[in-house]
């Protein structure tokens, strides 16, 4: 496939993107990776809940051990910040501090222009001045409170939510893991982020973010990248013109263009798609400006609750087809259409490991949100694993 500048060659078929997505982020097969690497491949895994770079990460690595996921946590070969859509994403430690550079324009409007920040009577400006000092106090992990206490014996009382709030989100600032089976507990701690020194130049670090996520999404529009980074369009498009020689252009069915890098996998819209059980909110459904990729959508609804919630989903044949959760007897599927024998049975082989797996750590994952599942209707139900 030829550069930017050459005619339109090849169109893809939904399912082949379907397959693309499910072949970059290691849903095909199983890779035997180091858990890093792992993580490089996948780009950013969404992390808001704790297990969820875990079950992620089980889903797309053989063998996976999560006492390897811990011990990248605490040295910061993986780091767990606000990044993307200003949420919280586990990432390569290589990859943050461009990443982090990348989203300043979002992360800085999200929280120094929110009435959280703004009603501690700070601006921006005086913000960004302190923003140094705040880094250095971070040099050691500290709490919310130990971090809005010091502030508050520098600076006077202020409102909380408010500063410390906006710095953790906005600034150099990494989760810092606090033990428990998940690595990060319901209080988190915060650190300096080992890596401060930023690219430097704005419209490169996009153009970085742009290219690792079409390494591990693509191909991609560049609405597809606004929607998982939440950039404006403004900037996502001078990021992608300044690299354009290094991308190959491709076209979706309805004839937009979507963006890749060269040589990437591009497997045949009919290379088999085991069953897959993904952890809430996985990367793979929120990616994309159509959902249609992976969800079809008359099951969008029922995986993407009224807040936003993403339930934990099943993939049979590459595409989403019901929603799972633990319970104290093995796991229970709840399908939105009937499946075959096979599906149930590779859905079983995946709920028995899964089971295993949740157990050696903590089987009470994501217990407060069991309220959506009674809004499900599924069209059939079972209790699979052990």
């Amino acid at each position: 496939m030829g550069g930017a500048g050459d005619s339109l060659t090849r169109r893809l078929t939904p399912r082949e993107l379907n397959r693309a997505t499910l072949a970059r982020q290691l849903l095909l097969e199983r890779a035997r990776l180091p858990v890093v690497d792992g993580v490089r491949r996948a780009v950013a895994l969404q992390a808001q809940e704790p297990p969820s770079p875990y079950l992620a990460l089980w889903n797309r690595l053989a063998d996976f051990d999560p006492a390897d996921l811990d011990a990248a946590f605490a040295n910061q070969q993986v780091v767990k910040a606000t990044l993307m859509r200003v949420t919280l994403h586990a990432v390569a430690g290589s990859d943050y501090p461009a990443f982090h550079e990348a989203m300043q324009p979002t992360l800085r409007g999200a929280r120094l222009h929110d009435r959280r920040f703004r009603r501690s009577g700070f601006t921006p400006e005086e913000a960004d001045a302190l923003l140094p000092d705040v880094v250095g106090f971070a040099g050691s992990p500290r709490s919310s409170a130990e971090a809005e206490g010091w502030l508050d014996d520098r600076l006077g009382e202020t409102p909380k939510p408010g500063l410390w709030w906006a710095f953790r989100q906005y600034g150099p600032i990494v989760q810092h893991p606090t033990g428990g089976p998940w690595a990060f507990g319901p209080r988190p701690a915060y650190v300096a982020a080992a890596q401060q020194q930023r690219p430097g130049e704005q419209t490169a670090s996009i153009g970085w973010l742009a290219r690792r996520y079409l390494e591990g999404f693509g191909p991609a529009s560049l609405a597809d990248i606004g929607q998982f980074t939440m950039l404006g369009r403004p900037l996502i498009r001078d990021a992608l013109a300044a690299i354009e020689d290094d991308l190959v252009r491709l076209e979706a069915a309805d004839g937009s263009v979507l963006w890749d890098v060269p040589r990437a996998i591009l497997p045949a819209e009919d290379a088999p798609a085991p069953p897959r059980l993904l952890p809430m909110w996985d990367s793979v459904l929120l990616a994309y400006a159509d959902r249609s990729r992976l969800v079809p959508p008359e099951y969008r609804r029922r995986v993407s609750q009224s807040n936003g919630d993403l339930l934990p989903t099943i993939l049979v044949d590459g595409y989403v087809a019901g929603v799972w959760r633990p319970v104290e007897d093995g796991i229970v599927v709840s399908a939105f259409h009937r499946l075959d024998d096979d599906a149930w049975d590779g859905l079983a082989t995946e709920a028995s490991a899964l089971d295993g797996f949740l157990s050696s750590r903590d089987r009470r994952i994501y217990t407060r949100y069991d309220r959506w599942f009674a809004e499900v209707r599924p069209a059939e139900v079972r209790t699979l694993g052990r």
